[in-house]
Order: structure tokens, then sequence, then C-alpha cells
């Protein structure tokens, strides 16, 4: 009621509903974690397109897979990626203008050989002088990328820290290629020289100054063919992601179990699924059979693919070339999210490879027979087929825990990826019910909005059963929650579910009718 009550008359007050909706959480951002040609390596880097990738870190680079994976997963329907980028001790191109101690020193953006293709430019072609302002403060500083063809001009920047254009702060925030190394000048370094006629003032030799990159070889991440730990870490800055690919660090460069291992045991944590692409070395389904323990550990937070798969590569005048699917199957999860809904199998003949234009066995192109198929699916290793009709498609939809000696109840993966997202979205969306009063009220309130929840999912055909009782329940009462519990600051909820499982296996059966004589 309201707090003062003085004068006799009418008193309006709203009352709390006790309705938190409960949002579903996205459910294919995937992570990719490797080398690249330059871009950040000290944070994670959300992107949007193949152009943005590009833009940012570089695009195709022949001495990584990287690019090719994020290319790949945008074609094939792939809509949203966190990229992280790693390195073996590379070091940042600098240059100083002039080379004196008070000097304007710069460093390319980030680490790697890329940083050698710049070229910077120095003019004193600047607005006219404000009152109070140094002589000698201003100058404008053109930057050029002569690989990529990138170009950043800025204008009347200033050497005095109290000038809004004061070159340190001005680079950090909008330049995407360099940085101020170190201290700020204490003077405006030299004019370049006047180029040629006719000539590129940012190409020519004798009107530019070359950024020099001391040790920039970009090696393995950390250790042999390994990510090191701080890959991983880096992704503790994402608020959410759902697939993990870590696509080979290079070309014949496949990752080793210790890294795979604790991909999956990452994703684990944060209620994510791990891609693991087949190392190249596996040219026939013998060699699967015999070495699938010795690439990962089996678990229902990851899935394996076999074979790889043929693609053209633009680097190499288009010609084909092998590559790691993990790219490919993260966008083919991605749009089938986005057509059918998480609990929908990426396989199928809907489930195409775009781009692909044939399988890689043994670095030929080669299909998979049925009879081989029905070797690595028992195991729980799903196979890229290739049909008259259908073309390229995914054509298994197991975990690593999906081997029939298994039996495990994680055997698909849309049954797994639907409990993750169940987990993270009432995870998520039920952080309003800490701290509350413990009793029958907030149990009733909890009850009232995950079951809203689950019934949205149940309308929308996420379950089994023809009534919500068959569907799912969610059970939160003093059965559930004991005094015990009540006394320890203890809610415990129940919610469970009915997956729906996809019919691997078709079995049609046909008789004749016999007629009477």
């Amino acid at each position: 009621m309201p707090a003062v009550l003085t004068y006799p008359g009418v008193y309006i007050e709203e009352l709390p509903s006790g309705v938190h909706s409960i949002t579903g959480v996205a459910t294919s951002i995937t992570a990719f974690i490797g080398r690249a040609l330059r871009g950040p390596t000290d944070k994670p880097v959300r992107v949007h397109s193949f152009a943005e990738f590009n833009r940012i870190y570089g695009g195709l680079w022949a001495d990584s897979t990287l690019g090719y994976a994020v290319y790949h997963f945008f074609l094939n329907g792939g809509s949203d990626a966190v990229i992280v980028r790693v390195h073996n001790g590379a070091t940042a191109a600098t240059l100083s203008l002039p080379p004196s101690a008070t000097s304007l020193k710069l460093v390319a953006a980030s680490q790697g050989k890329w940083g050698n293709s710049l070229r910077a430019r120095v003019d004193y072609d600047t607005r006219p002088l404000k009152t109070g302002e140094a002589t000698d403060s201003l100058f404008n500083l053109s930057i050029r990328d002569t690989q990529t063809g990138a170009t950043e001009i800025f204008r009347n920047l200033s050497i005095e820290k109290s000038s809004p254009r004061f070159v340190t702060k001005v680079l950090e925030s909008q330049s995407e290629l360099i940085r101020v190394d170190g201290t700020a000048p204490t003077q405006r370094p030299e004019a370049s020289g006047t180029p040629p006629a006719g000539t590129d003032p940012l190409v020519d030799s004798a009107s530019s100054k070359a950024f020099d990159g001391t040790d920039t070889a970009d090696g393995n991440a950390i250790g042999d063919n390994q990510i090191s730990p701080g890959g991983l870490q880096l992704l503790d800055k994402v608020d959410l992601f759902n697939i993990l690919c870590i696509p080979p660090l290079g070309p014949d460069k496949d990752l080793v179990k210790a890294t795979w291992d604790a991909a999956v045991a990452y994703a684990s944590k944060r209620r994510a699924f791990v891609i693991v692409d087949s190392p190249a070395t596996w040219t026939k389904t013998s060699d699967v059979i015999s070495n699938l323990t010795s690439v990962v550990t089996r678990s229902d937070y990851a899935a394996i693919y076999f074979p790889r798969v043929m693609v053209s590569d633009p680097l190499k005048e288009n010609r084909l070339d092998s590559f790691a699917p993990c790219g490919i199957v993260a966008g083919i999860y991605s749009r089938t999210d986005a057509q059918r809904g998480v609990l929908k199998a990426p396989a199928g003949i809907e489930a195409t490879l775009q781009g692909v234009s044939g399988l890689s066995i043994g670095g030929k192109i080669d299909l998979l027979s049925e009879g081989q198929n029905g070797e690595l699916n028992p195991i729980g290793v799903n196979c890229l087929r290739g049909f008259t009709i259908a073309a390229h498609v995914i054509w298994g939809a197991r975990t690593l825990n999906g081997a029939d000696s298994l039996a495990s109840q994680w055997k698909y993966i849309p049954v797994r990826r639907l409990a993750l997202f169940l987990e993270e979205s009432l995870y998520r969306g039920t952080q309003w019910v800490v701290f509350e009063p413990n009793d029958e009220p907030l149990w009733a309130q909890i009850r009232l909005n995950v079951g809203a929840f689950m019934q949205t999912l149940f309308r929308q055909g996420a379950f089994q059963g023809t009534t919500p009782r068959d569907a799912y329940f969610v059970k939160c009462n003093g059965e559930t929650t004991t005094q015990t519990d009540i006394n320890n600051g203890i809610v415990n909820i129940i919610v469970g579910f009915a997956p729906l499982k996809p019919a691997e296996f078709v079995v049609i059966k046909i008789q004749q009718i016999a007629q009477q004589a």
C-alpha cells in the first residue's frame, strides 16, 4: 500500500506482476582461434562479414588456414563470428620520424610481417595557427599499407598534449594501422621530400619512409601445432559464443590431441560446442577407426567430420586445394539454426557444402561409399558425402560420444546443442532470483517464468509429445527445496524436457497384398 495515507480519497498503486520473461540466447555465434596476417592479439573481435574480417585481420593468408575457415563460414550461412588471433613471438614493425631521441616513434598496430609494408609521409600543409599554439607544433601524417592499399591521412596533428589533435590520442582512437610507440614526441617530425612529378608520394622512397620490423616472423602459435593457453583465455572476454573452431595453424599443420582436449574442456565450461577437424594424414577409413582416440578424447561437447574438402584457392589462381571443413560445418550449423532452429540436426540434403568442388581423401578428390559411411557412423564420426542430386552434404549428426557402444544420452548433436541452449537461456534468465525471499511466492514466480519459456519452445516444436505434460516439466516447490536448503540459501529448480532425435535410419517395408482366389 502507499507509504503515507493522509487525506481521505482514492490512492493508486502499481503492483509488480512477477513476470520475468526469459529470452532464448543466440545459438550459432562461432569463435575462431588461429594465426592471421595482422590484427589485435590482446582481445577477441566480433565480425559479421568476411569483408570486416578482411579489413581487420588482412583476409586470406597462405601461411595460415584461419582466413579460409572464416571465409567458408560466411559463405555457408554464418553471420556472427568472434576472432582470436594468436602468434609465436612476432613483433611489430617500427619507424622513427626523424631518427632522434625527441622524434615521433611509430609502431604498427599489431605484430607481424605485414607491418614491413607500411610507409609514412609527413608534410606541413596545415591550417593556420591559432592563438597560443607553438609555431612548430602542427603537421600532417599519411600512412599507406602498400600490400593492401589501405591509406590513412591525419591532418593538423599536434605535439602539444593539451591540443584536441594531440598525435598520440588521435592515432590511438582513429588509426587501424599504427600507434605511437613509447612517449610522445617533443618536436614535430621532419617533412618528407618532394616526390618527382607523376609519382605516388607514398610509394616513392625519396618522399616516404618504410617501417622496419625486427624478428617479425610469424611462427606457429606457441608450441608444436598447439595454441597457447592465452588463445583460449582470451575467450573469457567474450560474453557468449556457441561454437568453437580451431582450424589448422598452417598448411599440413594439424593440431595435436592436447590442444583439442583443452579446447573441448574449455567449451564444456562455457556451454559451447567444438567442431573437430580430421587430420590430413587420414587417407582411408581404417586410419579413422585406428586413430580417432589419438586425435581427441571422446566427449559430447564436440563432433568430428571426415573427410576434408576440395575448394578453390583465390591465392593460387583458384586452383583446387584441400581444406579442413570446420568453417564450412560451422556455417551450416548457423544456417540450419536460422532456418529450422537448434532442434534440427545440421545434416541431410539441406546441409549442402557451398563452394565445395569435391571431397579430399588423401589429397585427391574422392567420395565415401555407403559401406565406408557404415563403418564410420557407428563409431561417432560424421561423414561428408557427395550425391548426384544433393551435391556435397553433411551426412552425420553424432557427437564424439555418439558411438553405438557408448549408448550415451548425448548421442546426437541437436540434442546436446538444444540442452546447451536451454542451460544458457535459463542461466541468464533467472539471475533475478538471487537474494529473493526463498519461499512459495518465489517458487511460484519461477514456475511461471520458466514454464512460459518452455511452453513457447513446445509450441515451436522443440520437444516430443502432443501435450505440454508429455513434452516438459518444471518443478520448484517444497519437494525440490527442503528447509535445510532454505537455511543454506539454496533454491532448487528441476527442468525436464523430451528431446526430438533425428530420423537417422529410414526403413521402408514393401509387401504384396495377397488377393483371394
